[in-house]
Protein backbone atom coordinates (compact mmCIF):
# COMPACT_ATOMS: atom_id res chain seq x y z
CA UNK A 1 0.00 0.00 0.00
CA UNK A 2 1.40 3.56 -0.92
CA UNK A 3 2.16 5.44 2.42
CA UNK A 4 3.74 8.73 1.05
CA UNK A 5 3.67 10.83 -2.43
CA UNK A 6 6.56 13.27 -2.64
CA UNK A 7 7.16 14.97 -6.00
CA UNK A 8 11.02 16.23 -6.06
CA UNK A 9 11.41 19.36 -8.60
CA UNK A 10 14.83 19.70 -10.33
CA UNK A 11 15.92 23.55 -10.62
CA UNK A 12 18.17 26.09 -11.11
CA UNK A 13 16.36 28.19 -9.10
CA UNK A 14 16.14 26.52 -5.43
CA UNK A 15 15.62 29.66 -3.44
CA UNK A 16 12.87 31.27 -5.64
CA UNK A 17 11.05 27.97 -5.79
CA UNK A 18 10.71 27.51 -2.01
CA UNK A 19 9.58 31.01 -1.35
CA UNK A 20 6.78 30.40 -4.02
CA UNK A 21 5.21 26.83 -2.58
CA UNK A 22 5.82 28.22 1.14
CA UNK A 23 4.19 31.81 0.50
CA UNK A 24 1.55 31.20 -1.77
CA UNK A 25 0.69 27.83 -1.05
CA UNK A 26 1.72 27.01 3.16
CA UNK A 27 4.39 24.76 2.19
CA UNK A 28 6.42 24.18 5.35
CA UNK A 29 9.68 23.44 5.20
CA UNK A 30 10.87 20.27 7.18
CA UNK A 31 14.46 19.52 6.14
CA UNK A 32 16.86 21.97 4.09
CA UNK A 33 20.75 21.74 3.07
CA UNK A 34 21.85 24.67 0.65
CA UNK A 35 20.85 22.08 -2.20
CA UNK A 36 17.47 19.81 -1.07
CA UNK A 37 14.45 21.36 0.57
CA UNK A 38 11.73 19.14 1.91
CA UNK A 39 8.24 20.76 2.14
CA UNK A 40 5.06 19.46 3.73
CA UNK A 41 1.76 20.76 3.98
CA UNK A 42 0.28 19.18 7.60
CA UNK A 43 -3.21 17.36 6.18
CA UNK A 44 -4.08 13.85 6.78
CA UNK A 45 -2.49 12.30 4.68
CA UNK A 46 0.34 14.73 4.76
CA UNK A 47 1.21 16.61 1.55
CA UNK A 48 4.62 16.53 0.45
CA UNK A 49 7.00 18.39 -2.25
CA UNK A 50 10.67 18.48 -2.58
CA UNK A 51 12.98 20.45 -4.35
CA UNK A 52 16.75 19.63 -5.79
CA UNK A 53 19.27 21.61 -7.17
CA UNK A 54 19.60 20.18 -10.47
CA UNK A 55 23.30 20.72 -10.93
CA UNK A 56 23.78 19.12 -7.52
CA UNK A 57 26.43 15.77 -7.88
CA UNK A 58 23.39 13.74 -5.75
CA UNK A 59 21.29 14.43 -9.31
CA UNK A 60 22.89 11.88 -11.87
CA UNK A 61 24.53 13.52 -14.62
CA UNK A 62 22.07 12.46 -17.34
CA UNK A 63 19.14 14.00 -15.02
CA UNK A 64 20.66 17.39 -14.82
CA UNK A 65 17.84 19.23 -16.79
CA UNK A 66 15.68 21.25 -15.74
CA UNK A 67 12.09 19.98 -15.36
CA UNK A 68 10.26 19.51 -18.48
CA UNK A 69 6.13 18.78 -18.89
CA UNK A 70 5.42 18.76 -15.45
CA UNK A 71 1.78 20.17 -14.32
CA UNK A 72 1.20 20.22 -10.81
CA UNK A 73 -2.64 20.71 -9.37
CA UNK A 74 -3.09 22.23 -6.36
CA UNK A 75 -7.05 22.47 -5.06
CA UNK A 76 -7.52 26.16 -2.48
CA UNK A 77 -10.14 26.24 -0.44
CA UNK A 78 -9.22 30.25 -1.28
CA UNK A 79 -11.18 32.17 -3.27
CA UNK A 80 -9.60 33.79 -7.02
CA UNK A 81 -9.42 37.15 -5.27
CA UNK A 82 -7.77 35.95 -2.18
CA UNK A 83 -5.30 34.07 -4.65
CA UNK A 84 -4.40 37.19 -6.61
CA UNK A 85 -3.83 39.23 -3.45
CA UNK A 86 -1.49 36.46 -2.20
CA UNK A 87 0.35 36.71 -5.70
CA UNK A 88 0.33 40.71 -5.78
CA UNK A 89 1.49 39.96 -1.56
CA UNK A 90 4.53 38.21 -2.71
CA UNK A 91 5.40 40.05 -5.86
CA UNK A 92 4.51 37.21 -8.37
CA UNK A 93 4.60 38.84 -11.90
CA UNK A 94 0.90 38.40 -13.29
CA UNK A 95 2.49 38.36 -16.63
CA UNK A 96 2.96 34.01 -15.31
CA UNK A 97 -0.64 33.76 -14.40
CA UNK A 98 -2.13 31.75 -17.66
CA UNK A 99 -6.77 31.23 -17.59
CA UNK A 100 -7.13 29.09 -20.59
CA UNK A 101 -9.94 29.37 -22.88
CA UNK A 102 -13.07 27.59 -21.25
CA UNK A 103 -11.90 27.57 -17.64
CA UNK A 104 -14.25 28.08 -15.03
CA UNK A 105 -13.21 31.29 -13.25
CA UNK A 106 -12.36 29.41 -10.06
CA UNK A 107 -8.75 27.72 -11.75
CA UNK A 108 -6.03 29.62 -12.91
CA UNK A 109 -2.18 28.37 -13.49
CA UNK A 110 0.64 29.29 -12.84
CA UNK A 111 3.92 29.32 -13.80
CA UNK A 112 6.53 28.57 -10.44
CA UNK A 113 10.17 29.58 -10.88
CA UNK A 114 11.34 26.51 -12.12
CA UNK A 115 8.82 26.35 -15.42
CA UNK A 116 6.45 23.40 -13.79
CA UNK A 117 2.50 24.59 -14.18
CA UNK A 118 0.87 24.63 -10.87
CA UNK A 119 -3.15 24.22 -11.68
CA UNK A 120 -4.74 25.97 -8.57
CA UNK A 121 -8.57 24.97 -8.68
CA UNK A 122 -11.14 25.32 -6.11
CA UNK A 123 -12.77 22.40 -3.98
CA UNK A 124 -14.91 20.33 -6.15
Amino acid sequence: MLASFCPVIRTSRIEESRAFYTGLFGFKVTYETPWYVDLARPALPPRELSLIDLGHPAVPEAQRLPVRAVRIVLESEAGEAELQHALSRAGFDARRVFRPPGRVPEALTLMDPSGVRVHVVAPA
